[in-house]
């Protein structure tokens, strides 16, 4: 199944794509939910992030590639942080790059959808609380973090530094999947997540030892070696193997 959250005439919904089409849901994907019978072109209406989550956990130094472009050790348990729900933007909207910003990059990502809350769940049932699966670009101010590593959370939390979407998909591995990032039509990224050091099911049980995970909650699960930054002007697009494609170009604030 895939999932999208869409605004037509001012109006927001949840649909079921098919093709390119949409057809309707009443009620949500995160609670129970049935199809109206209306059906709209998916070039006729808006996509936006497919959930509004309430909070947004990024897992780091995950991707073994990534671990020793960056001149670390694999972690001997998953590394995590924070986003807000504010810095999200969804497909084909801008990230705005931040007067004050010197360097700011792109890490494409696997993003993961919690379905109904979760915790001190075992790996074994991990999967079970898992609505699908998204693109993510995880935008970093680096030189934010280059300063001070204790800036991390202020480095990624800029509005619009969680682009996320076009879809939700139900019915992929997320550990066996190929992810790209592309800048400017450039392949800047290109790994699988079976060369990760935590798989999602490891990922969610550790988390759920340490926080309760909601419906509409967004895990991502760290990004591949090929990090650079993007400039005003730029559009960057992060491709997940039998998602689709997250494209965002990339504005200067006013």
């Amino acid at each position: 199944m895939k999932y999208a959250r869409f605004e037509h005439r001012d109006e927001e919904h949840y649909g079921i794509v098919e093709g390119e089409a949409l057809l309707e849901l009443d009620g949500s994907i995160l609670g129970d939910h049935e199809q109206t019978g209306i059906r709209y072109d998916l070039a006729a209406v808006k996509l936006l992030p497919p959930v509004v989550p309430g909070k947004i956990v990024c897992i780091g130094q995950n991707y073994l590639g990534h671990i020793e472009e960056i001149g670390a050790t694999p972690p001997q348990k998953p590394l995590f942080f924070l986003k807000p729900p504010s810095s999200l933007v969804g497909p084909s909207g801008d990230i705005i790059y931040p007067r004050t910003a010197v360097r700011v990059d792109y890490e494409g990502e696997l993003a993961v959808v919690i379905k109904k809350k979760m915790k001190e769940v075992p790996e074994v049932e991990a999967k079970e609380y898992v609505l699908g699966y998204s693109c993510f670009n995880d935008v970093t101010e680096r030189a934010l973090v280059a300063n001070d590593p204790f800036n991390l959370t202020l480095a990624k939390s800029f509005d619009t530094f969680s682009a996320f979407g076009p879809y939700i998909v139900t019915d992929i591995d997320p550990d066996n999947v190929r992810l790209k990032t592309y800048l400017n039509g450039e392949l800047k990224q290109d790994d699988n997540t079976r060369n990760c050091v935590f798989g999602v099911p490891q990922i969610l049980h550790y988390l759920s030892k340490c926080l309760t995970l909601y419906p509409g909650d967004i895990v991502t699960t760290g990004t591949p070696k090929g990090i650079a930054p993007m400039n005003p002007g730029d559009l960057v697009e992060v491709e997940i193997e039998g998602i689709g494609k997250l494209s965002n170009g990339v504005k200067a604030a006013k």
